[in-house]
C-alpha cells in the first residue's frame, strides 16, 4: 500500500479533507495522513462538509509536520503555497506535488454561505485526488 501525506499550512481544512477523502475513496491502494507547518484545531466547517458525504472527522486533530520526520512516504503534497514554501524535506519520499486550493480562512459570509464554499472545496480536492491518484499503480 502506497503512503500520502498531505500538507497546507494550519492542518485544520484543506489537508484534513485531502486525508479523510482519500482513505476513504482510494483505501485499496493508499494510507493518507495530513499535517500542518503552524497547526490550529479541525475547522468545524470541513468536519461539516466531510459528513454530509458520510466522513467523520469529528475526532480528529492538527498535527504538525515534525510528527512524521523520519518517515517515509510515496507522495509529500502541498496543498497550500505557504505550506509549499516552508514545508520540510522528507528523505526518502518518492515524489512530492504541490495542488493549490482556496484558503478557507478566507471564506466570509453567513454559516450557510461559509459551508456552501467549504462543500466546493471539498469537492475540488476530491475530483483532483481521484484523478491524479486513482490512476496511479
Amino acid at each position: 500500500m502506497k503512503t500520502i501525506l498531505f500538507i497546507c499550512t494550519h492542518n485544520s481544512a484543506r489537508s484534513q479533507i485531502a486525508e479523510a477523502l482519500a482513505n476513504t475513496l482510494l483505501s485499496d491502494k493508499y494510507q493518507a495522513f495530513s499535517a500542518g507547518t503552524e497547526p490550529i484545531t479541525v475547522n468545524p466547517y470541513a468536519i461539516k462538509s466531510l459528513a454530509e458525504i458520510g466522513i467523520d472527522i469529528s475526532m480528529n486533530k492538527a498535527k504538525h509536520v515534525n510528527t512524521y520526520k523520519g518517515k517515509i512516504f510515496d507522495y509529500v503534497v502541498t496543498v497550500c503555497d505557504h505550506a509549499r514554501e516552508t514545508c520540510p524535506f522528507f528523505p526518502g519520499a518518492k515524489k512530492y506535488l504541490h495542488q493549490r486550493f482556496e484558503d478557507p480562512s478566507s471564506f466570509i459570509g453567513t454559516d450557510k454561505e461559509r459551508l456552501s464554499r467549504f462543500r466546493h472545496l471539498r469537492d475540488d480536492i476530491e475530483s483532483w485526488i481521484t484523478s491524479t491518484f486513482a490512476t496511479e499503480d
